[in-house]
């Protein structure tokens, strides 16, 4: 995202850029593209919507380069946490959500707007991050595709036993961040405290 209007955006203080991209990320995330605001985000962020607008142009804007800016992120990420010789689906899970601790620490909304943006229903808001939504998902689907379900008893499902506590986790992420003394840390501690229990009671 070098050059254009953005390329300025990456000369602002880090403190700066990181208050912004978050505004930005909790609004999306808590309202979803249609009802999200630009003076929310402002609002958020502690900037003027000059300034906004300055380096973004519009809501659309915004959105399209927090988008961009989190894949980015998370791809980075999951590269470094999720080892490819590892094939256990706990194991494998634990480290996922290793990659998204990492990304909450600086950028708590994160998770829950790469969650949002996945049932995103405004058009413009669709094509304008088709292709990096595209990426995204190809990096999930390919560290899943590694996993060895022919360990688990034989009566499990594995891509059903994922899918439950896929859902389990983003439903905990969801409660604790509405708590104002939010911390990936004692997330991640939480979320590992389930999967260990699911590990135990599966097999």
């Amino acid at each position: 995202m070098t050059g254009g209007m953005n390329g300025k955006f990456f000369d602002l203080k880090k403190e700066k850029q990181d208050r912004m991209i978050n505004g930005a990320l909790k609004v999306f995330a808590g309202q979803g593209y249609r009802h999200a605001s630009t003076d929310d985000i402002v609002r958020e962020a502690g900037i003027s919507k000059g300034l906004l607008f300055h380096y973004f142009g519009s809501k659309l804007g915004v959105y399209t380069f927090v988008y961009d800016y989190s894949v980015r992120y998370m791809t980075l990420e999951l590269g470094s946490c999720v080892d490819n010789k590892c094939t256990e689906l706990f194991a494998v899970m634990k480290q996922v959500e290793a990659a998204r601790m990492h990304a909450m620490r600086g950028y708590p909304y994160m998770q829950q707007f790469l969650s949002r943006s996945m049932t995103e229903d405004v058009n413009e808001a669709l094509l304008a991050i088709e292709e990096k939504r595209d990426l995204l998902t190809d990096t999930y689907d390919y560290i899943w595709s590694r996993v060895d379900y022919s360990t688990l008893p034989e009566n499990v499902d594995g891509e059903m036993l994922r899918k439950m506590l896929d859902f389990s986790i983003k439903g905990l992420m969801a409660e604790r961040l509405q708590d104002a003394s939010f911390q990936p840390e004692m997330l991640y501690e939480e979320i590992t405290e389930y999967l260990d229990m699911m590990k135990r009671i599966v097999y």
